[in-house]
């Protein structure tokens, strides 16, 4: 099996958020989609094949953290696209079929992909207990994400407060059914950005992940609603870093970025 690693919503290697992606004639077993992901070891694993035509999909597509499968992945749809693209598998717009419905990419006019995701519905909520000292910051305000996405949305002082948190993942784990999503407006948005966040994964084996698509479902409403603006840009300040732009479309939220391949191999087991 042909084996891609991709670096997601990055313009160059060893940036953005790596995702593994094996096009496959069909899915094996369960088993071994999480042992293959646990080789893998990146924050997901892609796993597609190709449907039949006439239907609503071209591709099945699921995704595999080292631990889990997961219900939406951002980045690894992303990867995805790109494989196909790349390797001349499907050109243009590609449907895939997924355990989060239809979800759609697009090629970009500025060589960019471009994911149509479904909108994450925003509940506020009050700060659980413990959650600011898990964080290591007190939350502003605290929103449940919704069962596809299963966080918790944690706007924190200022942007600064956001690159300085060092969280306990043990302690974080306890809060939300995936984990995480620290965020803050942009200190100067003539950088090029809107708002930054981070994200802490503990309960599907990820402490932190580099640059979250899924994520930015959530953080496009919020920030759109607190900033007047749909059209926005965030940044991911994990170490790899990434920046996201999205676009809020009512119960549809676009999130666009580029991706780099940066090893190509064989899975010989």
């Amino acid at each position: 099996m042909r084996i891609r690693i991709v670096d997601a919503f990055a313009d160059r290697p060893f940036a953005g958020n790596p995702a593994g992606v094996l096009l496959l004639d069909a899915f094996p077993d369960d088993d071994r989609l999480q042992k293959i992901a646990l080789e893998v070891n990146h924050a997901e694993t892609a796993f597609a094949h190709r449907l039949p035509e006439g239907g609503d999909a071209d591709w099945a597509l699921r995704w595999f953290t080292p631990a889990t499968e997961v219900a939406m992945c951002g980045h690894a749809t992303l990867a995805t696209a790109h494989v196909l693209r790349t390797s001349g598998a499907h050109e243009g717009r590609v449907r895939f079929a997924t355990r989060s419905g239809v979800l759609v990419t697009s090629p970009g006019e500025d060589g960019s992909i471009i994911l149509d995701f479904p909108t994450a519905p925003l509940t506020p909520v009050e700060p659980p207990a413990g959650v600011a000292e898990a964080l290591g910051a007190e939350p502003r305000t605290v929103l449940d994400t919704g069962p596809d996405l299963g966080d918790l949305l944690v706007e924190v002082a200022d942007e600064k407060t956001v690159r300085g948190l060092s969280p306990d993942h043990k302690a974080l784990a306890a809060h939300s059914e995936r984990g995480i999503i620290a965020t803050a407006r942009a200190e100067d948005p003539a950088r090029g950005y809107d708002y930054v966040s981070r994200c802490f994964f503990p309960n599907v084996g990820i402490d932190e992940d580099p640059v979250t698509g899924s994520a930015h479902t959530a953080l496009a409403p919020y920030w759109s609603e607190r900033l007047g603006r749909k059209d926005l840009t965030g940044l991911q300040a994990s170490p790899r870093s990434g920046r996201v732009r999205t676009e809020l479309r009512g119960e549809r939220t676009l999130l666009s970025g580029r991706a780099v391949t940066v090893i190509e191999g064989e899975l010989l087991a």
